[in-house]
């Protein structure tokens, strides 16, 4: 039998708006860290590796936004990325974007999805 390409990552309202929380992606091999933002209470995921050097991003343990709150934050190289679109609009990777963790709502659950690029 394979191994589940979903996972429960929070229930519905628990993430307040302009917050951060990291997640495992269940990946063959080492599972793959990602994580939630909630943009104005709208919630988006991404693969937790930067599009310039393929490192982690949060500069604190779960920590992903900048001071202002508008953009996810490289602690590496300080890129920025739009935490709603995953477009980098400033650092090394301009312009490039991050990955995208499909997510869905399944009664109080909010479900990620392994995206197909992993």
């Amino acid at each position: 039998m394979g191994q589940s390409r979903e996972v429960v990552v929070a229930a519905v309202g628990d993430l307040a708006p302009g917050t951060t929380r990291k997640f495992l992606l269940p990946t063959a091999g080492e599972p793959t860290e990602a994580f939630l933002v909630n943009v104005d209470g709208a919630l988006h995921a991404w693969v937790n590796r930067c599009r310039h050097v393929a490192m982690t991003m949060d500069w604190v343990e779960g920590r992903f936004l900048d001071e202002s709150g508008r953009y996810v934050v490289c602690a590496t190289h300080g890129a920025l990325y739009e935490p709603d679109t995953g477009r980098c609009v400033s650092g090394p990777p301009c312009g490039r974007f991050l990955v995208r963790v499909p997510l869905r709502v399944d009664g109080d659950r909010v479900v990620a999805t392994v995206p197909e690029e992993l």
